[in-house]
């Protein structure tokens, strides 16, 4: 989809969104700020673009857009060769249209195009003499850039030395990952900042910041190569003509980061429906990655292509961007709604003044936890980023702090609970009513009787509610103390009703342990993990019987977590107690406990239980996308519960440990990892037939 540009109806209006640009531009290249964020600031310069289409003669000597970064930078390093921006497209049909153009340019069609992620950080060159990293050069005006060499030593990915000794220029993208930002953010905070707003603000500002107190790592990301004058002339020769492919494998053998290493490594497309095939693919993985882009790069591979295509004086022909839509915006944080969950835990939520996001309209975001606020400084009223990006719940990375009025206002925490105005346990980040499951039944109950827990079917949230206002229901067991006379003389509960949800709840007593537990909401424990520790254990009784340090025999379990679970499950034993007594299953199927002697040597799970039988023993299995056929109708929950029953191991993440990827409608990133580290793929038909024994 095209991004829209903004509308600009006359002289003034095109004067004034010139100088708008301008201003947001110097803020962002000057100091990492901008009061614009990167989607408003691309329809704006659109906006001028088609204005000045229908009036070339009124273009102002300060129009962004036939130059390098908008026209803002300055630096006094001159470039040896032009380091250019990249036009955009923003759909298909714009992206043909500029394989044409480009076809008409050279006078042949392109038969090789480079395709990668368009990082979305701050490009800089890097030079290299006879191997060692000497100098770091902004992009700045394309034609010279600033000097930022003190950074040297704070980038990962971009090595002191090369393999080689040669002398090179490497040009490339200065990032934070997601994880560096984080860090970057509560470094700056506790040294008395103000947060940066986005990676790519807080990679430009710390990229350019001397003599600070503190340093942040940043990455880079190779994706050019050059001769430099000092170039051994072989070399040179040989760099000049090679094709673009090749030139980034040559930096990837030199030892510089480049996104081969990722899960959406460059390829090359021989035709223009393989590069847009190829940008689905970055673009389902966008969501996934642990940096941002907000494109793809797309470029004539071949050097013959790109010397006959030429550059203009902002952008070269033979490349283009195609954008994606943004996935960050900034807005206003109105007010902050304090939510209770089923396990008593005490959630913010931040209320928004509503910004559509890649075709979404926000008016939440998450606000994770009180820590959260206070490292990122929020205040009501604050201008804040958000960032959404796929069907990951939106949230909130910073505020954008220079664009504070001084009429904003500090967020008040609760003092007590405000579900049930009790007292709130505030000895972890997460802060808990000190009232636990008990002040919100409705919703552990609801929870509890789910599908992928104990699946009580017709036991929803609204006869939850009714069990509990007539007073039948108190916790978890008493469902299963339930009589038919009791059910029968509920409200709109006839005989029937009422037998189908006996029957429902006789057949959940019978659910393995791990559906049990997964019940029972155990803070540290979602669904995944209570499997792991009902295979690793077998039984309730090994389970409580297991103190901290059995429980990190367990895959996932650190010292952090365990004295959690070790406590949250000894606050559970009356409620565990009522279950079993109520008749409800208490052990895992197939599972055999560990050994005494395995458990006192620290021995794992793995090596002390018995061998796993089954077509998937020894197997770690990955599943994504939609699944077909006799898996249709399986959750998530239940296929990862299919394979470990099968004697696998389920996975949610591809990595060189796993074993099989089944891979079924739409499957995206994970497909593409696993297709590039060469782990076998099989659909969702031929995985059935695998595990039919296993089919319930």
């Amino acid at each position: 989809m095209t991004t829209p540009a903004a509308v600009i109806d006359d002289a003034a209006a095109y004067a004034q969104a010139v100088e708008d640009a301008g201003r947001a531009a110097v803020a962002y290249y000057a100091g990492g700020t901008s009061p614009l964020d990167d989607d408003t600031y691309d329809r704006l310069v659109r906006g001028i673009a088609a204005w000045e289409a229908e009036h070339p003669d009124h273009v102002l000597p300060d129009s962004p857009t036939g130059k390098v970064a908008g026209g803002a930078a300055e630096g006094d390093v001159p470039h040896t060769v032009p380091m250019l921006s990249l036009d955009n497209v923003f759909s298909a049909e714009e992206f043909t249209a500029w394989t044409v153009s480009l076809a008409r340019r050279i006078g042949r069609e392109v038969t090789r195009f480079h395709v990668g992620p368009k990082l979305d950080g701050l490009a800089v060159a890097a030079r290299y003499s006879s191997g060692r990293l000497t100098q770091l050069i902004t992009r700045g005006d394309g034609t010279a850039g600033e000097d930022v060499s003190h950074a040297i030593g704070t980038i990962e990915g971009l090595p002191a030395s090369l393999a080689e000794p040669v002398t090179v220029e490497v040009r490339g993208e200065v990032l934070m990952t997601t994880a560096q930002f984080e860090h970057a953010n509560e470094v700056r905070t506790a040294h008395g900042g103000q947060p940066f707003a986005n990676p790519r603000n807080a990679a430009a500002g710390t990229l350019r910041a001397k003599e600070r107190a503190y340093t942040v790592p940043m990455t880079f990301f190779g994706y050019g190569l050059l001769p430099t004058p000092d170039t051994d002339p072989a070399l040179a020769e040989r760099l000049t003509a090679s094709a673009h492919s090749d030139l980034m494998k040559l930096v990837a053998d030199f030892g510089v980061h480049t996104s081969a290493q990722t899960a959406v490594p460059d390829t090359v497309a021989e035709n223009p429906e393989q590069v847009l095939v190829r940008v689905k693919e970055i673009a389902a993985a966008r969501a996934d990655l642990p940096f941002g882009i907000d494109g793809i790069v797309i470029k004539a591979d071949l050097a013959a292509d790109q010397e006959a295509a030429g550059s203009g004086s902002r952008a070269p022909r033979w490349a283009i961007a195609y954008k994606l839509p943004a996935v960050e915006k900034i807005t206003r944080l109105l007010q902050v709604e304090w939510n209770v969950g089923r396990t008593g835990i005490i959630a913010p939520r931040a209320v928004l003044e509503p910004v559509v996001i890649d075709g979404s309209t926000i008016t939440y975001a998450t606000l994770h936890n009180p820590a959260d606020i206070t490292r990122r400084g929020l205040l009501l009223g604050d201008h804040v980023m958000v960032h959404r990006a796929g069907d990951v719940i939106p949230r909130i990375e910073a505020p954008v702090a220079h664009l504070r009025t001084g009429a904003e206002q500090p967020i008040v925490f609760p003092e007590v609970c405000p579900r049930c105005s009790s007292g709130i346990d505030t000895s972890q980040e997460r802060w808990r009513c000190e009232q636990g499951r008990n002040c919100h039944l409705v919703a552990s109950l609801s929870y509890a009787a789910g599908r992928d827990q104990l699946d009580i079917e017709g036991l929803g949230a609204t006869r939850v509610v009714q069990l509990v206002a007539a007073g039948l229901v108190a916790d978890l067991a008493d469902l299963f103390t339930l009589t038919r006379d009791q059910l029968v003389a509920l409200e709109r509960m006839g005989e029937t009703s009422t037998d189908n949800l006996l029957a429902a709840l006789a057949t959940a007593k019978a659910q393995p342990l791990s559906r049990v537990l997964c019940a029972l909401g155990v803070r540290g424990t979602g669904r995944s993990m209570s499997r792991r520790i009902a295979r690793h254990f077998a039984s309730m009784d090994a389970i409580r019987a297991a103190d901290a340090e059995a429980l990190q025999q367990v895959e996932g379990i650190g010292p952090e977590k365990a004295p959690s679970i070790v406590a949250e499950l000894a606050e559970l034993a009356p409620l565990i107690d009522k279950l079993a007594a109520a008749g409800v299953n208490m052990t895992e199927p197939g599972a055999t406990p560990p050994s005494a002697t395995a458990t006192d040597t620290g021995t794992s799970g793995a090596a002390s239980a018995a061998p796993a039988a089954g077509p998937l023993a020894g197997m770690t299995v990955v599943v994504t996308g939609a699944m077909t056929g006799p898996l249709e109708q399986l959750s998530r929950n239940q296929m990862n519960e299919l394979i470990e029953r099968a004697g696998g191991r389920s996975s949610s993440s591809v990595s060189k440990k796993t074993t099989l990827v089944v891979a079924g409608e739409n499957a995206g990133s994970k497909r593409i990892k696993a297709e590039d580290l060469g782990i076998r793929l099989t659909t969702p038909a031929e995985f059935a037939a695998l595990v039919a024994d296993y089919l319930n």
